[in-house]
């Protein structure tokens, strides 16, 4: 009975020996992998050592050097009197080799212990992941509110050279009222923005939406809001605040403001009411015709039109139609740079209609909207989710005025889009519909890749 257990025992540290060797070698072929920018460090690492050995040899004139050498040679011809040569020299060699690579395992686990924060990931896999993320394609994702950090928040594993563009007409609640309060721009975007870029996602989302329930002044008050508040008076505008900001919480990309101007929005509604102010839009209730931004044609940020120009990819959505896209497009520069652009261009269209802003609205009707408000199209495909909620969400909606967006593919096909047909939805128990961030991302990412192997950066990819 014991020798069988004490065999089985055997066996399994022998697998579990085995497994963690194999392992660690295939860490250290890791090294090996290309792009990484360290055997070319090594190799002149090496090429130094030789040229400062031949410095020495030339600067004592070789005297202490011949001895040395002469000294090992007898050691050596004693060896090989003992021990063969062709038995001695692959032992030493074999000894070397450990030697030389317990050392440098030491070395790179002191540094490992030392650079990761969790201790959970070796240091070439950080490496490797940082080199693909900062190697990956420029993306300009446009937006506002909790559909553009949905976004972000997925694509970030993808690429880390994404610029957020983000509205600043907000006047609500505590973006609202600091805005009021302090004359500064509304940081409620932004704020989400910057949660959803950093690599601390979870903790940092929990601090930045945590709101004061006490205290003069501060009751309703997000902290992240108060931050970025605190961070633009410290450095002057909301730029520079967002930038110090971004540095501060080590984000993966760029968050900026479409613009630095105080923008108002305003909307013409059906009934011919005119409404002023992004919060009071929705709330009229009305059917929107026509929306703009008072002061008109406002100037955008140098560094957004940049981002645009040198854009690989360009996204638009999600996220309420007329009071989160539209107002980044009403910056006209922005625009111009969006249809001169020669990268992808996609629109994510909504799931569900917004009561207040897209009631009754089908997906071409959400594509005319941002033709209108720009005066010509602006990108070349629109993504559109494909499974329908279940029961629960559609009562729960229906009871709202809110309906699935439908799908009219004769009219998109007339406006010249092209559609991506995708499940992105994440549903949860209460049959609260959102778009999943994974999925949408790891979709994009797709179509943006499939477009470029087939030399054609339109091509439409549909995922199952």
């Amino acid at each position: 009975m014991s020798i069988g257990f004490l065999r089985l025992a055997l066996k399994a540290l022998q697998k579990q020996s085995r497994s963690r060797t194999s392992y660690r070698v295939n860490q250290w072929f890791k090294w090996l992998s290309p792009g990484l920018s360290v055997k070319r460090w090594l190799l002149i690492s090496l090429g130094g050592m030789i040229l400062a050995s031949l410095g020495l040899a030339i600067w004592i004139r070789l005297t202490p050097i011949f001895w040395a050498i002469k000294f090992l040679r007898r050691i050596l011809g004693v060896i090989t009197d003992i021990v063969p040569y062709y038995i001695s020299g692959p032992l030493v060699i074999v000894g070397g080799l450990l030697l030389l690579l317990w050392g440098q395992t030491r070395t790179v686990s002191s540094i490992t212990q030392v650079l990761r924060s969790e201790g959970d990931e070796d240091l070439i896999d950080v490496l490797l992941a940082h080199r693909r993320l900062y190697r990956g394609p420029k993306i300009v994702v446009i937006g506002g509110g909790t559909g553009l950090s949905t976004l972000l928040r997925g694509l970030k594993v993808y690429s880390a050279k994404i610029t957020a563009i983000v509205t600043v007409a907000d006047d609500g609640g505590s973006s609202g009222r600091l805005r009021q309060e302090f004359g500064v721009l509304p940081p409620g975007d932004i704020r989400n923005c910057l949660a959803a870029l950093a690599d601390e996602e979870k903790l940092l989302t929990e601090l930045f939406q945590y709101r004061f329930k006490a205290g003069d002044g501060l009751t309703g008050h997000s902290f992240g809001n108060l931050f970025l508040t605190a961070m633009s008076d410290i450095t002057g505008d909301l730029e520079r605040g967002v930038a110090a900001s971004s540095k501060v919480l080590a984000i993966r990309g760029q968050v900026l403001p479409a613009t630095l101007s105080d923008v108002r929005l305003w909307a013409e509604l059906a009934d011919g009411r005119h409404i002023e102010g992004e919060s009071k839009i929705t709330e009229a209730g009305g059917s929107i015709v026509k929306i703009g931004c008072i002061p008109a044609n406002p100037p955008a940020l140098p560094a957004a039109i940049k981002a645009i120009k040198e854009a690989n990819y360009i996204i638009m959505g999600p996220g309420s139609l007329y009071t989160s896209v539209i107002p980044n497009l009403l910056v006209p520069e922005i625009a111009d740079a969006i249809a001169a652009s020669d990268a992808p261009r996609i629109y994510i269209c909504n799931i569900m209609t917004q009561p207040g802003e897209t009631q009754g609205y089908t997906v071409a009707d959400h594509i005319r909207a941002i033709d209108a408000a720009c005066g010509r199209p602006l990108f070349n495909a629109v993504l559109v989710h494909k499974k329908s909620p279940s029961e629960l969400a559609l009562t729960r909606y229906a009871q709202q005025n809110s309906h699935p967006v439908f799908l009219d593919r004769e009219a998109i096909a007339q406006l010249g889009r092209r559609i991506v047909i995708a499940n992105v939805m994440h549903e949860d128990e209460t049959g609260c519909v959102r778009h999943n961030s994974q999925q949408l991302a790891r979709v994009l990412w797709r179509w943006y890749s499939g477009g470029h192997l087939n030399n054609s950066k339109f091509r439409i990819q549909n995922s199952k």
